[in-house]
């Protein structure tokens, strides 16, 4: 039986998934009420799948995009139509079945325990996990802890995370980046700069094989040239910040 919850909701972002996205669906469902998914203008039938769900599940919702504009736009929208409807913590997941969802109660049960923090997901990964990936966010995930003074981002990257929502909204508002692929590492070093601290808890992850209905949207040179670009930015906002935050681990370390 789903946990019910007026505070903490599970979103899950959707491109293009594939039939994947039923599972994943269903499986959040299992564990978590409510489950908002936003559509962010599939063009594979999966929003007619999902409204149709929705109609006979008054615990899940489903907000439908015209266009794409990328996971963290649809994100936004999602926080911005959860703080209207009064929740507070959003646990984000993707929609291609990749992430656990049977963890979903712990992660939700951690942020309950420390509402001010961010739980990110540490991804435990099995031997189907391509390498060349594996290896890459280990460049990423060292420049957000550098970004960050190591405030402890166990991974930059992983996209199974309970976020506070009045604090990342206000964030993503005053700023246009963090709209696409970059929303994620984006994410956790702005939310430590403002002074949220991360929380890791491990995570398995799964990658499914395209004849086992996987659907990757990863594009390797394109998405690591917006990785480069977005981590040049932040290097230059910590360099500007870099005063304040050594302040706050000086006073921390009292």
């Amino acid at each position: 039986m789903s946990t019910a919850s007026r505070t903490h909701l599970v979103l899950i972002p959707s491109y293009n998934p594939g039939v994947k996205v039923d599972d994943t669906v269903r499986q959040a469902r299992q564990f978590w009420n409510p489950v908002w998914v936003v559509v962010d203008g599939s063009t594979d039938g999966s929003t007619a799948r999902l409204q149709a769900m929705a109609q006979a599940d008054p615990g899940l919702r489903v907000i439908a995009l015209a266009e794409n504009r990328g996971k963290g736009s649809a994100v936004l929208e999602g926080l911005r139509a959860a703080a209207a409807a009064g929740f507070t913590h959003v646990l984000t997941m993707d929609s291609d079945g990749q992430h656990p969802a049977d963890r979903i109660p712990a992660f939700m049960a951690e942020s309950v325990r420390h509402p001010g923090a961010m739980i990110l997901g540490k991804p435990v990964f099995d031997a189907a996990a391509p390498a060349l990936r594996v290896k890459g966010r280990e460049v990423s995930n060292w420049w957000a802890n550098l970004e960050t003074l190591w405030m402890g981002i166990g991974d930059s990257l992983f996209g199974f995370r309970v976020y506070p929502v009045a604090p990342l909204e206000r964030i993503m508002s005053r700023q246009r980046w963090m709209r696409r692929f970059d929303f994620d590492p984006e994410a956790v070093v702005r939310l430590a700069w403002a002074g949220v601290r991360p929380i890791n808890l491990p995570a398995p992850v799964r990658y499914f094989r395209t004849d086992e209905g996987g659907v990757s949207h990863f594009r390797y040179f394109r998405d690591n040239r917006l990785l480069t670009w977005m981590h040049t930015r932040l290097f230059i906002g910590f360099v500007l910040r870099l005063p304040a935050l050594l302040a706050r681990r000086l006073g921390g370390s009292r």
